[in-house]
């Protein structure tokens, strides 16, 4: 744990109502009476980093990629267990039709893992690289990483196909900001 040199010396009473103080052997009922300071702030290493309270981009890139290829993979797999059940025959043996149930689910779970990972990919960067150059972080970040995310991913299949994905993505992107300032709001964690 670290601690500025200011804070170990000084001793006011503010300092100490600021403590929240924790005995690990509260539940036992002993007689043991120790006690220990822990701050109620998160600490940081450097002054800079307490300034930022987002991920750097390496970690959005990372966690929007990861987030996207596995909820699609997981999304996918049901999609491709359902049309392998629909797929299998009468007359099919136990082993083929576990065969089609796998190829069906781990095809089209590799399919839509790939694609909303690529989309993750894609958002993770325009976000960053928005972020970066507004030096802001807010709803508007967001929703032109989701308009460009949206009209990249479907620039090859025409301009209207790449405008309607573009507002497809802002939509959803601002609706992710608005359910996560919801839940932040409204249920206590």
């Amino acid at each position: 744990m670290s601690f500025r040199s200011s804070d170990r010396n000084s001793e006011s009473p503010e300092r100490h109502e600021q403590d929240r103080l924790y005995n690990p052997y509260k539940d036992l009922q002993a007689p043991i009476q120790t006690l220990y300071k822990l701050p109620t702030s998160p600490e940081f290493l450097f002054a800079e980093e307490s300034l930022r309270q987002r991920r750097s981009w390496g970690e959005n890139l990372t966690f929007y990629t990861g987030i996207g290829y596995l909820s699609g993979s997981v999304a996918g797999a049901s999609s491709g267990f359902f049309s392998g059940v629909r797929a299998i025959e009468p007359s099919d043996t136990l082993k083929l039709r576990i065969n089609r149930l796998l190829n069906a689910s781990g095809h089209s779970g590799r399919a839509w893992g790939n694609r909303l990972g690529v989309i993750g990919l894609m958002y993770a960067g325009l976000e960053s690289g928005i972020v970066a150059v507004r030096d802001e972080d807010d709803l508007w970040s967001s929703v032109g990483a989701g308009l460009g995310t949206g009209a990249i991913y479907r620039a090859a299949r025409g301009v209207r196909s790449a405008a309607v994905a573009g507002a497809v993505g802002g939509l959803a992107a601002a609706a992710a900001v608005a359910g996560k300032q919801a839940l932040k709001r409204y249920v206590p964690v």
